[in-house]
């Protein structure tokens, strides 16, 4: 839509017509909101240089906001430095813009320079300027330094209000600091501010994460007297921490509540249900749940499917759990994804019924699902599990030659497994296969001069993985001397051609650069 526009005011300048500011402004405004702020940068110097326009604050605010709000901080100063030399004065607005993005680049201390800046050139910090910068400092983790920002704000005349302590409450909750957060909130209200229903949800899924299910419940009947309603937020947080303290009864129970007291579920409610039923095997309750949640209106996702087919196999029936794969396509027209793939070839590999799991991962790969980590570690897992060395051996060979980074976890299990059928020269292999395609630890980078990286990297690649226990000191013994056989070296490792089929991801291993 925003293409549009900027294709309708270059044909209106073709006809001779001169858009005005308003017009610029409006197309400025949208391109900024869809994160084009590079070309609405461009249209301010069109309309300055071509329609002898001159920007004002709304142009100028509008554009630092699209900078920052796209973390391009370094751009955005840039931009408002040579606005101020053409005569900008900048804003509230434009410090709120600085700050926030200063903050979202974890820049602290710049947006502290900005704040103070602010000050200095005569502008009164107002709510709107400590609300940027609380919330930037809470964000990251800084509550003390937000506890203090209170404090300034109060000493200079401005009154913080029930969000600006949200902001901090929330800080000191993901921080895990739940009975601080408490306290805070008991301040606040003793100085008349009253909480409301993001500050008690806040607190219960707070308490609610470590397990403290009976002050959570407190808090909920605590919310009720200051004449908060509970939502349906709320009582995910309870029912997902009864799920997790593995109270699954109490879960059921708790839903049932949720029902009577007229609180609409939504499908992560009904998530956390359909986990509960699963772990206490009452999974045809489960399936009847997949049925009610249609009826609601709502529709059940990857997450609702995985945690149904994770509890048939975790009771044991993969049969179950392979119809229900099979008939979720057809009767909830749910496209199945990577993740539901996953859950089905891990069990079938753990089960060691791997002719399933090798069908499955041909399957997600024709459909369009390429094999990921835990794909390739399931199948790694399955075939290590029933001795057949060989198949591990070829699915990591297959995936490394792909650009596919395996956990290190998974290619130390091989070649623990190598090394142990003296297999040493495939498990050499395996190493040099790694370095070749820049799977090493980040000290290698360190190393000047590609001759000694390449002579260096395969003994720090065997270090690391001992000294990480992903290999055993035998597999260090044999690969140690595999990397030093000067007779090994000459020969070529193999590279082993499989019709598996994967592409390239991230596996949280470094990938050198070099």
């Amino acid at each position: 839509m925003v293409n549009e526009a900027a294709s309708l005011l270059d044909r209106v300048k073709k006809d001779g017509f001169a858009p005005d500011l308003v017009t610029y402004n409006t197309l400025i405004y949208g391109l900024c909101k869809n994160s084009k702020v590079v070309l609405a940068d461009f249209y301010l110097r069109q309309m300055v240089n071509e329609g002898g326009l001159e920007p004002d604050a709304f142009t100028y605010n509008t554009i630092v906001n699209g900078y920052c709000t796209m973390g391009m901080v370094q751009n955005a100063e840039k931009f408002l430095k040579s606005a101020t030399f053409k005569g900008f004065i900048p804003d509230q607005y434009t410090y709120c813009s600085l700050i926030n993005g200063f903050c979202q680049d974890g820049d602290i201390d710049r947006a502290m320079e900005i704040f103070n800046d602010a000050s200095q050139k005569g502008l009164k910090a107002d709510i709107v300027l400590y609300n940027s910068l609380v919330k930037g400092l809470s964000q990251k983790g800084l509550v003390l330094q937000a506890l203090n920002l209170i404090h300034e704000m109060t000493k200079d005349g401005c009154t913080p209000n029930i969000w600006i302590y949200n902001l901090i409450i929330n800080g000191l909750c993901k921080m895990g600091y739940v009975d601080d957060a408490n306290n805070l909130m008991n301040d606040a209200i003793l100085i008349g501010y009253l909480p409301d229903i993001f500050t008690f949800n806040t607190l219960i899924d707070g308490y609610c994460k470590k397990l403290k299910l009976d002050t959570a419940i407190e808090v909920v009947d605590r919310m009720t007297s200051h004449g908060v309603n509970p939502d349906v937020i709320t009582y995910n947080s309870l029912l997902n921490g009864l799920c997790k303290a593995s109270k699954y009864n109490e879960a059921i129970e708790t839903f049932k509540s949720v029902l009577e007291k007229g609180c609409a579920p939504n499908i992560i409610t009904y998530n956390i249900l359909l986990e509960s039923l699963c772990k206490v095997k009452r999974l045809k309750e489960a399936l009847d749940l997949i049925v009610e949640v249609e009826s609601k209106g709502l529709k059940p996702d990857d997450v609702t499917f995985g945690t149904l087919l994770n509890g048939f196999c975790e009771n044991g029936d993969l049969d179950g759990a392979y119809n229900v794969f099979r008939k979720v396509e057809k009767n909830y027209k749910f496209s199945h994804t990577a993740a539901t793939y996953n859950i089905m070839i891990t069990w079938f590999s753990k089960k060691l019924i791997l002719i399933m799991a090798e069908k499955l991962f041909h399957e997600m790969a024709e459909k369009g699902f390429p094999p990921d980590t835990y794909t390739y570690r399931g199948m790694i897992d399955g075939f290590l599990k029933t001795g057949n060395v060989d198949s591990a051996y070829n699915f990591l060979l297959d995936g490394i030659e792909k650009g596919f980074i395996p956990s290190l976890v998974t290619i130390g299990r091989v070649l623990n497994c190598l090394c142990a059928k003296h297999k040493n020269f495939e498990a050499v292999g395996i190493v040099y296969l790694m370095v070749r395609q820049g799977i090493v630890p980040e000290i290698v980078n360190t190393i000047f001069g590609t001759d000694k990286r390449e002579k260096a990297a395969p003994k720090i690649v065997v270090e690391d993985f001992l000294k990480k226990g992903h290999i055993t000191y035998y597999a260090y013994e044999v690969l140690n001397d595999g990397i030093r056989d000067k007779k090994l070296l000459k020969k070529t490792f193999p590279k082993k051609s499989s019709p598996h089929i994967s592409t390239k991801k991230s596996f949280g291993v470094h990938k050198s650069k070099s």
